[in-house]
């Protein structure tokens, strides 16, 4: 075959490495959306499930503990972009990642408040996130900015993120649990009710169909992912899928070395993941 007829087209090269980090299963409602607007890209999940749930931590040992495990996973796969698929996270520790891993791009998760604000009818919106999500300035940065027309219910939920954990790991999960963290959302105001409920935590789009059949009445949910997915292949810039190595099943890891049992080794695989054991050990905060 002659070279000078083949063309750039034909060169091989290596596909992007894109890290998607969580707490937990929840930023997996992320991963697949980014894999669908990138399927020539090469990923790696990444959950710290040894200090799930976020939403319990002081803001500054959160900083601490983030920080440590980014720098044990960019030593390790090496990314091209990291995606913080976790609002707890995302609202106060996106910018001691970028000062710290300077020329990776890291993207974040937030609130979907704008696009809720700019949809709802009612003018009543709920943001239904974790305590911590909750606390943040930040969110409430964003309500002033984009939503001071309307009025906002900050929802912070103790233990919806643990019954999606539970749910991808085919523990039971009664209704009636799910029913009780979100029932603050839904507001009647006179003949105005609650129409749109931003999910600000990567978590509770795993229990959509619940969501959706327990709701006191119907509601737009806000599922961000699509969104982040943009964002990403935005920075990523246009990779010609075509012209990359075909890349092996995404890797999975996670902080606690805890080999997935047979229930999360399905869900991974639906995902595209593999779990790969080696990468677990302690993180220890130096005294």
């Amino acid at each position: 075959m002659n070279p000078s007829k083949t063309g750039a087209r034909f060169c091989m090269v290596a596909p992007m490495r894109i890290l998607v980090f969580d707490s937990g299963l929840g930023g997996l409602t992320v991963h697949r959306e980014i894999v669908a607007a990138l399927p020539g890209a090469a990923f790696v999940y990444a959950a710290d499930d040894s200090a799930f749930p976020y939403g319990a931590w002081a803001a500054d040992d959160l900083v601490w503990r983030v920080v440590a495990v980014m720098r044990r996973l960019v030593a390790d796969v090496r990314p091209d972009v990291v995606v913080v698929a976790c609002n707890t996270a995302s609202t106060l520790v996106l910018p001691h990642l970028r000062a710290a891993f300077a020329g990776i791009p890291f993207v974040g998760t937030v609130p979907a408040i704008k696009p809720a604000a700019e949809g709802t009818k009612s003018g009543l919106i709920s943001v239904l996130a974790t305590p911590g999500t909750v606390a943040r300035d930040y969110t409430r940065d964003l309500v002033s900015s984009f939503a001071a027309h309307c009025s906002v219910e900050l929802v912070g939920s103790t233990h919806l993120a643990a019954l999606a954990e539970d749910f991808m790991h085919a523990r039971p999960v009664p209704d009636a649990d799910i029913a009780r963290e979100i029932a603050p959302c839904f507001v009647a105001r006179g003949d105005r009710r609650t129409d749109t409920v931003v999910l600000a935590c990567t978590h509770y789009p795993l229990l959509m169909e619940r969501l959706v059949r327990l709701a006191p009445w119907p509601v737009a949910w806000i599922d961000p992912a699509r969104a982040i997915a943009r964002r990403v292949a935005h920075v990523a810039g246009a990779q010609d899928a075509a012209g990359a190595a075909l890349p092996a099943p995404g890797r999975a890891l996670f902080t606690s070395g805890a080999a997935p049992d047979a229930a999360l080794a399905a869900v991974l695989a639906r995902f595209g993941l593999v779990a790969d054991p080696s990468f677990g050990a302690p993180v220890a905060r130096a005294e």
